[in-house]
């Protein structure tokens, strides 16, 4: 067993303000390890939401991360992608590089098990992506896309482009990828879809996947689907109330919406799965795909965080990776 520690953190200290504070680590026993920190990751959904202090109160409970410190709205140390180095623990786990669902922190100690030993050729600088993958794997579990499908996914964020490049894995999919950013195009050619904007997306789409997190992106799922299509709403709106047309095609198409959150495996998979081999299969698929290296848009370091967050989440990119 070691001793208590000093370490940092990034905290959100109220709407677009955060700060670096000292965090005392506890002892490392028989089963935790301490893990340094290499990298972390900012996506521009929940963590943009958590900066601007969005969070629904009537979610304060569901949206904790799973070493969340303190409360919604603030003050509170947030974050689910790390990636780091074991420095004290069982000494079978000492210098395995692993990921955790860990907030920004330099050095934090964690129970063995919720640190994820990388594959052997994942980068590690690659690997703060798996939460996003298990993300767009449990959509792809809650879609059911099949073989020979057409399938649309709308917003081409770093979860939709994901969950596109597996649908497209798929034998005989016809996969197109929406967003009214025209610099996606070289992306989704990299990840073998389709792409359009909104103004020319393919109608008659058997799977519709929404990951825009905006209202028209909504509306155009519900046009562009085929009659008794699925639509599947993976975007997560936060303290927005977004209009829904659901006179028009919804109603008369006889469609299915079907929201898709990470937090629980879909059920289809539930009796079997458990959210470690979840993120198992993501690690395993990050290691096998190195042009999802190109999902990573900018770095910051560390001690820039406070400073670089606003522009970070309020920046039209995909996927911030923070250096330590």
């Amino acid at each position: 067993m070691t001793g208590q520690q000093q370490d940092r953190a990034f905290w959100v200290v109220g709407p677009r303000s955060g700060t670096i504070r000292n965090e005392s680590l506890p002892p490392t026993g028989a089963e935790s390890v301490r893990v340094r920190a290499l990298y972390s990751g900012i996506s521009h959904g929940t963590e943009s939401l958590v900066w601007h202090g969005r969070i629904p109160e009537s979610q304060y409970p569901r949206m904790r991360a799973p070493f969340q410190a303190g409360d919604f709205p603030a003050p509170v140390k947030y974050g689910y992608a790390s990636v780091g180095v074991v420095e004290a623990g069982p000494e079978a786990r000492i210098g395995q590089t692993v990921f955790c669902l860990y907030p920004h922190q330099s050095r934090y100690v964690v129970p063995a098990a919720a640190a994820y030993p990388l594959p052997a050729d994942l980068p590690p600088a690659r690997a703060v992506l798996a939460a996003n993958v298990e993300t767009a794997l449990n959509i792809c579990w809650d879609a059911e896309p099949r073989p020979g499908e057409r399938i649309s996914v709308i917003g081409a964020g770093v979860v939709g482009a994901l969950t596109a490049a597996l649908c497209a894995e798929i034998p005989g999919t016809e996969v197109e990828l929406v967003d009214i950013n025209p610099d996606r195009q070289p992306l989704a050619d990299a990840l073998g879809v389709g792409f359009a904007a909104p103004s020319t997306a393919r109608a008659g789409n058997d799977r519709v996947i929404h990951a825009s997190a905006s209202e028209s992106g909504l509306a155009l799922a519900l046009a562009i689907a085929a009659d008794e299509a699925m639509l599947i709403e993976a975007s997560w709106f936060g303290d927005r109330a977004p209009q829904v047309p659901l006179g028009e095609a919804f109603h008369s198409g006889r469609l299915t919406l079907r929201a898709s959150q990470v937090g629980q495996l879909a059920p289809a998979m539930r009796p079997r799965w458990t959210h470690g081999r979840r993120m198992a299969k993501a690690l395993a698929l990050l290691e096998q795909r190195a042009h999802w290296d190109r999902l990573i848009d900018g770095e910051s370091a560390f001690d820039d965080l406070p400073a670089a967050m606003d522009d970070i989440v309020g920046q039209p990119g995909l996927y911030h990776r923070i250096r330590y």
